[in-house]
């Protein structure tokens, strides 16, 4: 009876250590898989913080870039800016390759992305400053550029209006016009006549006025003779005139001109056929311009 219950005890003893040991074993497995559980949720939520400041940092960047790509001239204070961007970049990417990254590391990431924000920011808002000063300068400029253009034009034409009456004021005036009609001897002696069969020479002369503009030196004059018929005499050529187009001349004076000083000229004319009665005019240019006239007649059977 004694073996008996000794026996009985035993079973007892390794029932409970049995039971011990299982329990053991659940609590060892249930513990292993809470810590097993407890890691995975926290590298989860490291994940998915990650994953949340890597998306961050991929919008702020493609902002970053399209200033960037938009505005490849930037100079001075933008393209500091511009620079110190790129090098927030660099070091957040860095921290977000890291396959291991602490959450003290993930901290610093969101603080350099929310401080390349706000570059990203200030840099867009200084470009759109500078855009708009830009265009300002541009309409500034294009107002200068119409003004110089109407300037230039106003003072192109102001020059040619310069010219033009200093051409005009450069031309030489005659008085004093005076027309005789001559019989001049082959001993050089002459005589005033209007008769046509002895007249065989047309003496011109005048009075060249003083002129302030007229450069002193040798000046050239067209005389233009045109006979009773109205046909001119045209044994010298043609020449261009300012009012009257191309006429004949029939001879071409040059003349010493002293700037500011009167000059009288006396020119003959001298004929080998006989002159046709009626009336002659005789006209002179200078510079194109027509600066005197005069008229003469002959007659038949007068001395």
């Amino acid at each position: 009876m004694s073996n008996e219950t000794s026996s009985n005890s035993n079973k007892i003893t390794i029932g409970i250590l049995v039971v011990a040991l299982i329990s053991s074993w659940i609590y060892f497995n249930s513990s292993k898989t809470e810590i097993i559980n407890t890691y995975d949720n926290k590298v989860a939520v490291i994940d998915s913080a990650k994953a949340q400041i890597q998306s961050e940092f991929i919008e702020i960047s493609a902002k970053a870039d399209s200033l960037t790509q938009q505005n490849t001239t930037l100079q001075g204070d933008l393209l500091e800016k511009s620079t110190q961007i790129q090098k927030l970049k660099t070091n957040i990417g860095n921290i977000l390759r890291k396959q291991d990254a602490t959450d003290k590391e993930l901290v610093e990431a969101k603080t350099l992305i929310a401080e390349l924000n706000g570059k990203v920011t200030g840099l867009f808002a200084d470009l759109t400053k500078a855009q708009e000063e830009n265009k300002d300068l541009s309409a500034k400029n294009e107002v200068l550029t119409t003004t110089n253009t109407t300037l230039n034009s106003n003072l192109s034409a102001t020059q040619k209006e310069k010219e033009r009456l200093q051409d005009i004021g450069s031309t030489l005036h005659a008085s004093s016009f005076n027309i005789e009609s001559l019989r001049i001897k082959e001993d050089g002696t002459e005589k005033k006549t209007n008769n046509t069969k002895r007249a065989n020479t047309l003496r011109l002369s005048f009075i060249i006025d003083k002129n302030k503009i007229t450069p002193s030196g040798a000046q050239e004059l067209y005389v233009c003779i045109t006979g009773p018929d109205g046909i001119a005499f045209s044994t010298g050529g043609k020449f261009n005139t300012r009012e009257d187009g191309n006429r004949d001349y029939a001879n071409k004076i040059s003349v010493q001109y002293e700037q500011n000083k009167e000059l009288g000229v006396s020119y003959d004319i001298k004929q080998t056929n006989t002159l046709a009665e009626g009336d002659y005019k005789i006209e002179v240019y200078h510079n194109g311009f027509k600066i005197g006239e005069g008229k003469t007649s002959l007659k038949k059977g007068l001395f």
